[in-house]
């Protein structure tokens, strides 16, 4: 998730361990705390691109990782706030919450968080969440905002807490049950194109939880489609086909990056492609369209050059996510999601 997202729960959950030894300082402690697995971006200073993919969110966001860093940060902390008389297990408690949060937090977007590391590789990617979802955000946010305002010793300081902590659980459980809704419809649709897909996975698209990208493996490449949890039921899931095209990756001299890209793919979710002739690109489906809503055919967010050799991949995970973004921009997905598909559909009942 983004790092507002992550301060503002880390704040919150400092109110409720720290408040008593600290005062307001404990906002300001989890806020922190929150953000510290996220200390892997620096590699991105030294490492190239496509190393730095999954050094991002690798050991720094593992079960190991956090129970060790707690330790150390606990006995510091310990050390640090002697006078204050708080036990070097309590911070201990506090550390590991904090990273834990964080670390199964960002297990609900689309990047993939290595969790076990070092042990196994494997990346956890539950696909709840878009990486920045305002109306999950709001309500730590709110919750923090009161806490700020709120003398310490006010007790209305509990009720913000819950404020900031509870809705947002509820929220994830709201966006479970789209997800389950979306993939029984999209599932429907493929059995009814007679689309044999061997694996399908759901995620949903920028900024909302209401309309969701799809994407269905089959052997020669993938179909993709939108779809809003509003959309009435028997309304039509359409699906624009990609071909893999991998061995369009033969001639390409750098393998190892081949093959970290594949790696960060993950269950081969990618399509190779040429630009204008003789730019290659390596997509990675998971992270959706630019635009697919308004346009089928759009180009993937994530892309990585391959080729020409000098292309620049530095802001590989960003230049594709808000590209092409404007208010007319959000005025269409949000008709695309409440109104265009109820009209079409009434349309079409009227016709029959």
């Amino acid at each position: 998730m983004d790092s507002l997202t992550h301060a503002a729960l880390g704040a919150c959950l400092g109110e409720v361990m720290l408040t008593r030894k600290l005062g307001k300082r404990a906002l300001l402690w989890g806020a922190v705390a929150a953000n510290i697995p996220d200390i892997d971006v620096v590699a991105a200073l030294w490492l190239p691109p496509y190393q730095n993919l999954l050094v991002h969110r690798g050991f720094t966001h593992s079960f190991l990782f956090a129970l060790l860093l707690a330790l150390v940060l606990a006995v510091l902390a310990g050390k640090w706030q002697k006078e204050r008389e708080i036990h070097w297990s309590h911070f201990f408690a506090f550390f590991l919450i904090q990273f834990l949060t964080h670390d199964l937090l960002d297990t609900c977007n689309a990047y993939g968080t290595g969790l076990l590391e070092p042990f196994s590789q494997e990346r956890f990617t539950f696909h709840l969440l878009y990486v920045a979802d305002p109306l999950f955000t709001l309500w730590p946010c709110l919750g923090v905002a009161g806490l700020l305002l709120l003398r310490r010793i006010n007790p209305a300081r509990g009720r913000w807490v819950l404020i900031g902590l509870v809705p947002a659980v509820f929220y994830l459980g709201y966006a479970g049950f789209n997800k389950n809704h979306i993939k029984t419809h999209v599932t429907a649709a493929l059995k009814q194109k007679q689309i044999s897909a061997q694996r399908l996975f759901v995620t949903p698209t920028p900024f909302n939880n209401w309309l969701w990208y799809a994407v269905a493996a089959t052997d020669s490449g993938y179909y993709v489609s939108n779809r809003s949890v509003f959309w009435p039921a028997d309304y039509q899931t359409d699906f624009q086909f990609y071909p893999k095209q991998q061995q369009l990756l033969n001639p390409v001299q750098n393998q190892q990056e081949v093959q970290e890209l594949k790696n960060f793919a993950e269950d081969g979710f990618y399509t190779v492609e040429r630009w204008g002739g003789d730019t290659l690109v390596f997509n990675v489906l998971r992270f959706g369209q630019m635009g697919g809503w308004q346009n089928t055919k759009a180009r993937f967010a994530f892309h990585y050059f391959l080729s020409p050799p000098e292309a620049d991949n530095k802001l590989v995970m960003q230049r594709g996510r808000l590209k092409g973004w404007s208010s007319e921009t959000i005025q269409r997905m949000l008709k695309y999601i409440f109104v265009v598909p109820k009209q079409e559909h009434e349309q079409e009942l009227e016709s029959q």
